[in-house]
């Protein structure tokens, strides 16, 4: 009885492999390739505004710079470093989460903020205040409490969002750091709404996990999760 009740389950088992095992290797293939090459992450926060939206889904290179062990922060190659400027996600150094920001500082920079102004390497952005009807309608952040600036410093330019009257949470001024080597200093575009060097401090090359270029597609949730037809692919700055 005992021997029938053996040969019954392997049978069982071998049909389920037989039917599944398409399935299941599609599984095993998409979890190392999410894990390994390339994801997409959704963007809950409004801390990159107006870079990107509430509601975007990032694709996030992991081979940008990289090959780790799938499931696994060990990095097994190494061809590339971050660059300035890059929006890239990465682990946070307070509690492991995944975070989306901007790098402002490579390891030999010295960063400041002095009232909401960068200065990098002794040498302070220029900002240029863009007008309100040439911005987005959706941005879900009100207009009559923020300003939205063309920043430019050391040939990179890129809008960040400043609120008129800076939210006490964050800082808008920080003492000069100077950055060792693996470390990265990260700031949010939404710059007086962002938990980032000022809350988390440095972060390490090792924590990085790739890079955000393009937008994969975006939900408008104050508009009944309508996809926006224009952040389609879009491409970041």
């Amino acid at each position: 009885m005992q021997q029938d009740q053996n040969q019954l389950t392997a049978t069982m088992s071998q049909r389920i492999w037989r039917d599944w095992k398409g399935f299941i290797a599609f599984i095993f293939v998409m979890v190392v390739f999410r894990s390994a090459v390339a994801d997409w992450n959704q963007v809950p926060s409004g801390s990159m505004l107006p870079s990107i939206l509430i509601g975007d889904r990032v694709i996030v290179d992991k081979l940008a710079y990289d090959l780790r062990i799938p499931l696994t922060m060990t990095r097994l190659a190494q061809w590339d470093d971050p660059k300035r400027s890059d929006i890239v996600t990465f682990e946070s150094p307070l509690d492991d989460r995944l975070l989306i920001k901007r790098i402002i500082g490579i390891p030999g920079d010295t960063v400041k903020l002095e009232n909401n102004r960068l200065v990098i390497n002794g040498v302070t952005a220029e900002y240029k205040k863009l007008p309100q009807q040439s911005l987005r309608a959706d941005l879900q952040i009100p207009f009559s409490h923020t300003e939205i600036f063309l920043e430019n410093i050391l040939g990179e330019e890129r809008q960040v969002m400043l609120f008129r009257k800076p939210r006490k949470a964050t800082a808008s001024s920080f003492q000069a750091v100077t950055l060792i080597k693996g470390q990265y200093l990260m700031l949010g575009d939404n710059r007086d709404n962002s938990g980032d060097y000022r809350t988390i401090g440095a972060v390490q090359r090792s924590a990085i996990i790739g890079r955000v270029e393009n937008v994969a597609f975006s939900l408008n949730y104050d508009d009944y999760y309508l996809p926006r037809g224009d952040r389609f692919l879009a491409s970041l700055k």
